[in-house]
């Protein structure tokens, strides 16, 4: 189900309809994980920013995060979610934090080679008189069982142009596995 709703999404019809998705930067992880990975010098060119995430985490900590601009600020990130897991759904705030959960990822826990999605998209990052909002769908197959979530997240710094955005593992407890890959895109109005 989650593929479907990938697809949809990366056709544009969930932005609006008609929008054109194009590559900015994408990265691989190599061999011993990655404890962050960095997307610098976005152009100012697209009406929103979309980042697609394949990812597995290396410690038992599944939330894939986001910080803007280097802000490590921990007034300046909320969020929400609601999640399912097959047997029961609830919905949470996932706390103050220097940056906003806003991804979910299978920990070192789950079978080998099993990765979780995350499609996040980062909306008017360019406006310097409204505060940024991000909006995730997210979630993993584990055989049987699983995990789906969807994700609000707010970044309420002065109002500035996104330049950068930076990508974790929840509190920045272990890494990204090895083969986690991930995509930055433009995406025009």
């Amino acid at each position: 189900m989650l593929n479907q709703i990938a697809a949809i999404h990366g056709t544009g019809a969930a932005a609006g309809g008609g929008a054109s998705y194009e590559s900015i930067a994408t990265y691989t992880v190599g061999a011993g994980g990655v404890s962050s990975i960095d997307f610098t010098s976005i152009p100012a060119t697209y009406k929103h920013l979309q980042v697609r995430v394949l990812s597995r985490g290396t410690s038992t900590v599944n939330a894939v995060c986001m910080r803007f601009n280097s802000d490590t600020t921990v007034a300046n990130y909320n969020g929400h979610l609601i999640y399912g897991d097959g047997a029961s759904a609830a919905a949470a705030n996932p706390g103050t934090n220097p940056y906003m959960q806003i991804g979910s990822m299978p920990t070192s826990t789950a079978g080998a080679n099993i990765f979780g999605v995350s499609i996040m998209d980062i909306l008017d990052y360019t406006s310097t008189n409204k505060y940024k909002t991000v909006r995730s769908l997210a979630g993993y197959d584990l055989n049987g069982s699983g995990y789906m979530v969807l994700w609000s997240g707010l970044w309420m710094k002065s109002p500035e142009a996104i330049s950068t955005v930076t990508l974790l593992p929840n509190a920045g407890i272990g890494n990204f596995a090895q083969y986690s890959s991930f995509a930055l895109y433009g995406i025009k109005g």
